[in-house]
């Protein structure tokens, strides 16, 4: 079996790029599509191994790819494919449109269908930020996009998604059945430790669908200390709204976060993700989460043994939960059991089992695709 994997592009490290490190693990002779590489960003992968599309010779594509969005389709298509028996894709927007031989089974690893093209698409539109000319030319590139977006999906065999949030999207938007996977979590790099301290912490890529204002308005009323990690384009702002109690710890290791989330009170996850791997990681050190109760939180954070929901996406909801949330009464034990569900060995595992079975199953001229929870 001669196999090659393919992902939109290499220019963040977030959760999609954790399944495609799996993935290589698992595989590590399989070379890697990208439409471009930007390896100051990431650089965990030999150089030989990545396979780049034209669009990487172009200028400025690694500081404002978004520009080049119009020729992406078309620079996923001409990834020659050939010679491979098995390709997967990891695909948050363009990777699950190559072109495979009908010899070659391609299985799509879905992140989720593209958010700027279908769930977010008018808040996208919308946006104040972005200048008079773009939102003149935008809707009808997104309307182009949004038409191969939909088609691209019939080229795929098999499909799975990241969790059963994204499989009612992918059979929303492109009417196909998936199996849920869960992406991997290095719960290893987390403990637990015995010495809680005064602080709740908040984090991530700093955007602004992650509602991390919401945490920063309730904090600034309860003046009790609230680290927040990352960086990202929303740092300005949450900066100016916040009051002193309220710690910007900037891009963290991975030790560092693993020490931080180990002695605070509680990880507080306002948004809706497709999965959410800090709050597993967070789990994953025996501290319990206060999550939005939707998507992916709900399929992992278990209400009052791993942690709290609230339900509607405002401060005051919020507000309400953290003034009643109890520190001590959980089982960290039990939380960190939980998170480990979702280790990256059971990923590996389960995904190399689906990828072996439905090559068989592909050979023998057998209908791959199927609705089921692994």
């Amino acid at each position: 079996m001669k196999l090659a994997l393919v992902h939109d592009y290499l220019a963040q490290d977030g959760g999609a790029e954790r399944v495609l490190k799996a993935l290589h693990e698992i595989w590590p002779e399989a070379p890697i599509f990208v439409l471009f590489h930007d390896q100051k960003k990431i650089n965990c992968y030999d150089r030989e191994k990545i396979k780049e599309s034209f669009l990487t010779h172009l200028p400025f594509i690694k500081s404002s790819f978004q520009w080049y969005l119009p020729w992406m389709p078309m620079a996923t298509e001409r990834h020659d494919l050939s010679e491979f028996n098995v390709v997967i894709s990891s695909s948050s927007v363009f990777a699950k449109g190559i072109i495979t031989s009908p010899q070659t089974l391609h299985i799509s690893y879905c992140h989720t269908p593209a958010r700027f093209l279908w769930a977010d698409s008018h808040e996208y539109l919308t946006d104040l930020k972005r200048s008079r000319f773009v939102k003149i030319i935008l809707p009808n590139l997104l309307h182009r996009l949004r038409l191969w977006d939909q088609m691209s999906m019939q080229r795929v065999d098999n499909v799975i998604a990241n969790s059963e949030t994204v499989r009612k999207r992918i059979n929303k938007y492109y009417r196909r059945d998936s199996q849920v996977l869960h992406p991997p979590v290095d719960t290893h790099l987390f403990s637990i430790s015995n010495n809680i301290a005064n602080y709740f912490v908040a984090g991530g890529r700093l955007v602004p669908y992650k509602r991390l204002d919401l945490v920063i308005k309730v904090f600034n009323r309860l003046q009790q200390p609230l680290k927040i990690f990352g960086t990202g384009p929303e740092l300005p702002y949450l900066k100016k709204i916040a009051k002193d109690n309220v710690e910007f710890l900037g891009k963290v290791t991975e030790a560092e976060k693993a020490n931080l989330l180990s002695h605070c009170q509680a990880f507080i996850h306002p948004q809706l993700e497709d999965f959410g791997i800090t709050p597993v990681e967070a789990m994953s050190a025996g501290r319990p989460v206060i999550a939005y109760g939707v998507g992916g939180a709900t399929e992992t954070i278990i209400p009052g043994e791993t942690g709290v929901f609230f339900h509607k996406q405002n401060w005051e909801s919020l507000l309400e939960t953290v003034i009643n949330f109890e520190p001590n009464q959980w089982d960290t034990n039990k939380i960190r059991e939980q998170a480990l569900k979702f280790n990256n060995a059971h990923f590996k595992e389960k995904i190399q089992k689906y990828v072996i079975d439905h090559y068989e199953e592909f050979n023998k001229g057998l209908n791959q695709t199927s609705l089921a929870i692994l």
